[in-house]
């Protein structure tokens, strides 16, 4: 498999990224689900809590590189081409997603920093980018909170929108995502 783009399929670097990132979001939204299951204040949450901001900057990290790919790689034709409105929707739907894992890690540094709590990073503790500030830090969350929801569904369009593509219009959106064999 090639490490780089064709024009007709991703290369083994934006399939690898693609994937990762999708189990990373996995990890994101279980790590903050999952600690409703145990009490406020005990190990458990508070682990899962740390999970979840860890690995929402990762998204972060790992968005970079996808971009630089992204921006440096040819991107793979879909054949058949779909209707224009299909492709603008497209286009649409993938600025939503970039727009979701950078702002949502951005968001999270900055409700920390304003909560005065730190900001762990696999081992590194980052800086606050604003100063502690316990309203903004509330009114951050809310916000944060609310994007999450709307990433469920952004999340899920994208899954059935391939899906569409490969079972219902029966093109290689899908497939050119896939590892070759």
């Amino acid at each position: 498999m090639l490490w780089k783009n064709s024009n007709t399929h991703y290369g083994s670097v934006s399939i690898i990224l693609h994937w990762l990132m999708a189990l990373v979001f996995i990890g994101v939204y279980a790590c903050i689900e999952l600690r409703e299951l145990y009490p406020k204040g005990s190990d458990p949450r508070e682990a899962l809590k740390v999970w979840h901001f860890m690995l929402g900057l990762l998204i972060l990290v790992l968005v970079a590189v996808r971009l630089y790919f992204k921006v440096t790689s040819p991107t793979p034709l879909i054949y058949p081409q779909p209707k224009q409105w299909q492709m603008i929707s497209a286009k649409l739907g993938h600025l939503a997603l970039y727009a979701l894992m950078i702002g949502m890690p951005v968001l999270g540094w900055f409700i920390l920093s304003a909560a005065g709590k730190p900001i762990p990073f696999f081992g590194l503790e980052l800086p606050a980018l604003v100063a502690k500030n316990k309203e903004l830090a509330s009114s951050l969350k809310e916000l944060h909170e609310t994007i999450g929801v709307l990433g469920y569904y952004l999340i899920g369009i994208h899954a059935i929108a391939a899906l569409f593509h490969h079972y219902i219009l029966k093109d290689n959106t899908l497939t050119r995502m896939l590892p070759r064999h």
